[in-house]
């Protein structure tokens, strides 16, 4: 198979779900957020917004919320040291697909800067719960907007194993 560095980084991205205590600098964040924002969206719209989020307290406080919305005890979002929120105005036609680009451009940005990442999906439906909402208003989310994924960064405390590949291939 061809390869170039583009193709490498996408084929040893990993998701990482343990993370050092370790900050992470901020201009490898501001890169990795103008990556997510330089990302195609329909139409070239562009209607996301990033919060970008390098307070493990906020993090948790954000994680501990989810839990109990979800009936899940102790969840901690796998304690990463910085979370981007990407929002998108309730019901836009294509927020979620705009969403989804703006993530994988953060994930292989965090990645060819060493540092690990992880897609959490958990607010799709709960971002309205009372508890949840506080959070994410708090954090500066619009109150007429909804996530449909958070980018979660750290160093990684291990490696993650590549896992087979399951996906069919056709060609027509």
């Amino acid at each position: 198979m061809k390869t170039n560095p583009v193709i490498d980084a996408i084929l040893s991205r990993r998701s990482t779900r343990a993370f050092e205590v370790k900050p992470i600098p901020k201009e490898d964040l501001e890169a990795i957020v103008t990556c997510g924002v330089w990302a195609p969206s329909a139409m070239n719209r562009q209607e996301w917004t990033f919060i970008v989020v390098n307070d493990r307290e906020r993090i948790q406080n954000l994680a501990a919320v989810i839990g109990t919305a979800l009936d899940r005890e102790n969840y901690q979002m796998y304690s990463p040291e910085a979370a981007i929120i990407v929002g998108h105005k309730k019901g836009a036609q294509f927020g979620r697909e705009d969403d989804g680009c703006a993530m994988e451009n953060m994930f292989l940005a965090a990645h060819s800067l060493g540092i690990g990442s992880c897609w959490i999906n958990q607010l799709q439906g709960i971002c309205d719960v009372p508890e949840v909402r506080s959070q994410l208003s708090d954090l500066g989310l619009p109150e007429d907007y909804e996530v449909h994924g958070i980018c979660i960064l750290g160093y990684g405390a291990k490696e993650t194993p590549a896992k087979e590949r399951e996906s069919t291939v056709i060609w027509a």
